[in-house]
């Protein structure tokens, strides 16, 4: 394992929180606390097999290109206009935030590229494939590449936090072998939750389950991931852990996040900040490098 010397960002393992908010007070001291493990250790091997968008294993190609996209909701007299226009690429391997006002279109956005909404008007390429007018089965092949973190958790109650995380790989078809065991606890424990692996979300805080959605959508080794308000409710503590580790997947993993939040705390994380603002883009922000300082 390597330890962490509170140094800076450097790729080999995610920053404890608490050296992170405690720096200055710790100075350079050697850390004891959890996150040592070097994520790229931790994940199932992803499918590369006749399944997988042409795309998705290609570096050189943005995983998310969208251009014209125009979205309404309703019909007749009621049919509203929320999203005009808009024309955006993800790279590979980035964060990028998507802030805004409520009703602002972010969410709208968020779901569409992540084929949870049928295409209207304009052209959303995911992983190379052209989403309007796609049928069911692209959209499937498409979702099995893809993690996405919901605001709600939507657990299964009768399952526990480990067997909830197993339910990612059985929803994007991967093959389970005994493997995934080890890869749901070590995702589980770098989100402090490895004296909880045999727990029912009933007995398990709304932030506990919360985490455990996001090692569900994690666990699958996913190219890109989709995530609606992640750390909303989680503490600060909480917050840094999920976004460490969706920092350093795409570090490791060349892993895309595209993520919806309205967490002023994590943002100095993201490589990009676009704010939305009545179903148009008014900012797109480049960010340096975030060193974990």
């Amino acid at each position: 394992m390597a330890t962490c010397r509170c140094a800076p960002w450097d790729n080999t393992h995610v920053h404890c929180v608490w050296c992170h908010r405690h720096k200055k007070a710790r100075g350079r001291q050697p850390c004891r606390s959890v996150l040592r493990t070097p994520v790229k250790s931790i994940f199932l091997k992803r499918d590369t097999g006749p399944t997988t968008p042409a795309s998705a294993t290609r570096a050189d190609e943005p995983p998310i290109v969208i251009e014209g996209l125009n979205h309404w909701f309703g019909s007749g007299e009621a049919r509203k206009q929320v999203l005009y226009d808009l024309n955006l690429t993800i790279e590979r391997g980035k964060l990028v935030i998507l802030m805004g006002a409520s009703g602002s279109g972010k969410t709208t956005l968020l779901t569409l590229a992540g084929c949870l909404r049928t295409v209207q008007e304009g052209s959303v390429h995911l992983l190379g494939h052209e989403l309007n007018g796609a049928d069911e089965d692209l959209l499937v092949t498409c979702r099995r590449q893809m993690g996405f973190i919901f605001q709600a958790h939507n657990l299964h109650e009768s399952l526990t936090a480990m067997q909830n995380v197993r339910m990612g790989l059985d929803v994007h078809g991967a093959q389970v072998t005994t493997d995934w065991q080890a890869a749901a606890s070590h995702l589980l424990t770098l989100l402090g939750l490895g004296d909880r692996l045999d727990y029912l979300p009933g007995n398990l805080s709304g932030g506990q389950k919360q985490r455990v959605a996001v090692a569900r959508a994690l666990v699958g080794n996913p190219y890109i991931v989709f995530a609606d308000e992640p750390t909303a409710a989680l503490d600060k503590e909480s917050g840094y852990q999920v976004v460490h580790l969706l920092k350093q997947l795409g570090t490791e993993r060349n892993t895309t996040t595209f993520m919806v939040t309205h967490d002023n705390r994590i943002l100095e994380m993201a490589d990009r900040i676009i704010t939305m603002e009545e179903g148009r883009i008014v900012k797109d922000e480049i960010q340096d490098g975030w060193q974990g300082s």
